[in-house]
C-alpha cells in the first residue's frame, strides 16, 4: 500500500513539474512573441510664406557706366516694389557680381587664335519674402512691366513654404503612432492574443509632396517647394510585446 501511495506521489509531482515548466515555457514564447507594424498619417495644408527671385544684369564695356546703370535699375526696381505694396523689410537685393566677357577669335582656317573683351557683365538678385502669397503671386506675374520700362529683368516660379512645420510635424506623429496601435490590436486581437508594451519605436521619414501630385518619396524625404497647396506625411514603425 504505501508503495502505492509514493508512486501516487511521485507522480503528482512529476505532473506538478511539467505544468509548472509549459507555463514557464508558455510564458516566455509569449514575452519574446513581438507584433510588428507601421502607421501612417497625411495631412493636407496651405503655404503661408512665399519667396520670389528676379535678377537683372547690364552690361557695358567701361565698369563705371555699367555699375551705375545696375544701380538705377536697383532704384527703379525697388519703387515699382514699393509701388505694388512691398515693404523694404520683404524686399532684399544681393551684391551685384561682375564678370569679365570674352569672344573667341579665330583665323580663317577656324583656328583659335585668341581672345576679344566684350565687356563687364554685371548681375544682381532681388528676393522677396513675405506671408501675403496673393500679392507676391501678382507681382511675379506682372513683372513684365519692369522689362517694358528697359529693364532686363528675369522672373523665377515663387518657391512656398510652411511656417508651423514644427508643430505639424509632432501631429502627424502622434497619429502615426495612434494609427499603428490600432493596426497593433487587430492583430492581436485575431490572433488570440493581448497587447503588450512598445518594445521598440522608429520615426520615418517626413515627406511633403504637392497635394494631389505624382511625386515620388525620397529615403532622405521630399520638400516640395513648388506647390502652394501641399500634403504631409510621416511613418513609425512600432514593435509591441505580445501578452
Amino acid at each position: 500500500m504505501k508503495n502505492y501511495i509514493a508512486a501516487a506521489i511521485i507522480a503528482l509531482g512529476v505532473i506538478v513539474a511539467f505544468a509548472i515548466l509549459g507555463n514557464a515555457y508558455k510564458y516566455k514564447f509569449r514575452a519574446e512573441e513581438t507584433i510588428s507594424v507601421t502607421g501612417l498619417a497625411e495631412k493636407d495644408f496651405v503655404s503661408d510664406q512665399i519667396v520670389w527671385t528676379g535678377n537683372y544684369s547690364r552690361k557695358t564695356m567701361d565698369l563705371k557706366t555699367a555699375y551705375q546703370e545696375l544701380k538705377d535699375d536697383e532704384g527703379k526696381i525697388r519703387t515699382y516694389l514699393k509701388g505694388k505694396g512691398v515693404n523694404e523689410a520683404e524686399m532684399v537685393f544681393s551684391a551685384v557680381s561682375i564678370d569679365k566677357d570674352f569672344t573667341t577669335k579665330y583665323d580663317e582656317n577656324g583656328k583659335m587664335i585668341g581672345s576679344e573683351f566684350t565687356g563687364y557683365n554685371l548681375k544682381q538678385n532681388v528676393t522677396v519674402d513675405s506671408k501675403d502669397i496673393e500679392k507676391v503671386e501678382r507681382i511675379s506675374r506682372e513683372v513684365t512691366e519692369l522689362i517694358e520700362s528697359g529693364i532686363e529683368f528675369n522672373s523665377s516660379s515663387p518657391s512656398y513654404y510652411y511656417t508651423k512645420l514644427s508643430e505639424l510635424k509632432v501631429d502627424l506623429l502622434a497619429k502615426a503612432s495612434a494609427d499603428a496601435k490600432q493596426r497593433a490590436e487587430t492583430i492581436a486581437k485575431n490572433s488570440g492574443g493581448g497587447l503588450g508594451k512598445i518594445k521598440k519605436a522608429t520615426m520615418g521619414i517626413f515627406q511633403i509632396t504637392g497635394k494631389n501630385s505624382n511625386e515620388d518619396y525620397s529615403y532622405g524625404g521630399t520638400f516640395n517647394t513648388s506647390s502652394k497647396n501641399k500634403t504631409a506625411s510621416i511613418t513609425t514603425k512600432i514593435d509591441y510585446a505580445v501578452e
